[in-house]
């Protein structure tokens, strides 16, 4: 009689556990996460304007910060996505007639992203593959030239070469996937790439126009509520 008591009751538990891990992802469950995420720009730089040596192209480095996020599921299968973060700070280096030149300048910038994402399997799997499709708007600010920007500008004033970036709406795709640990905890692992193009302005006006188009990868835990 016991040992049948301990077996229902087990089985009660476990049956609980079940239910929960089903209704993980359901409608109207909120996730808190946080990770690191990379962006990689993929750039396609034009020819920086007169006064300056033929083919006179730029590059930008991939940069590394922690990053959190707000998801939230619309229905079992649909869900939001807002990635959250302090702002990224890439470096600006010479290519093609300056190529090996190094880092020419720096700029900030603070990708602002809502994703829409279809979440694939059942809502009770603990692995659930996902695709989204976003909008984007990319701010740049504190773009600074460097020593190296001023030494190679035959337009170069006495107070040196100052720039700013143009900040750009862009639309983002992507996929990841969820992995529940627990009933509660979540890793989350994430690629996006967003098609992206701006222009640099530097003071003494000469302009460049290059398509970014930044990878994004993203891995961290989540936390569901």
């Amino acid at each position: 009689m016991k040992k049948q008591i301990i077996k229902h009751a087990l089985l009660a538990l476990a049956s609980v556990g079940i239910a929960s891990v089903a209704h993980a992802q359901a409608a109207g469950t909120w996730f808190v996460g946080v990770g690191a995420t990379e962006i990689s720009p993929n750039v396609s730089s034009g020819d920086l304007s007169s006064p300056s040596a033929p083919g006179t192209k730029i590059d930008v480095r991939s940069d590394t910060q922690p990053t959190a996020w707000v998801r939230y599921m619309l229905t079992d299968a649909w869900s939001v996505e807002v990635p959250i973060g302090l702002g990224f700070k890439h470096e600006i280096v010479g290519a093609g007639a300056i190529s090996g030149s190094g880092k020419i300048a720096t700029v900030k910038a603070l990708p602002i992203t809502a994703f829409l994402q279809y979440n694939f399997l059942d809502k009770a799997s603990r692995f659930r593959p996902y695709a989204m499709l976003g909008v984007t708007y990319a701010h740049f600010y504190g773009a600074r030239g460097s020593a190296a920007l001023n030494g190679m500008n035959p337009a170069n004033p006495p107070s040196g070469t100052d720039l700013s970036v143009d900040s750009k709406w862009g639309v983002a795709t992507g996929v990841g996937v969820t992995f529940a640990v627990t009933d509660k905890w979540y890793v989350d692992a994430q690629y996006a790439r967003t098609f992206l193009k701006t222009t640099t302005h530097l003071s003494t006006g000469q302009t460049i126009s290059t398509k970014l188009d930044p990878d994004e990868f993203r891995v961290g835990l989540a936390y569901r509520f």
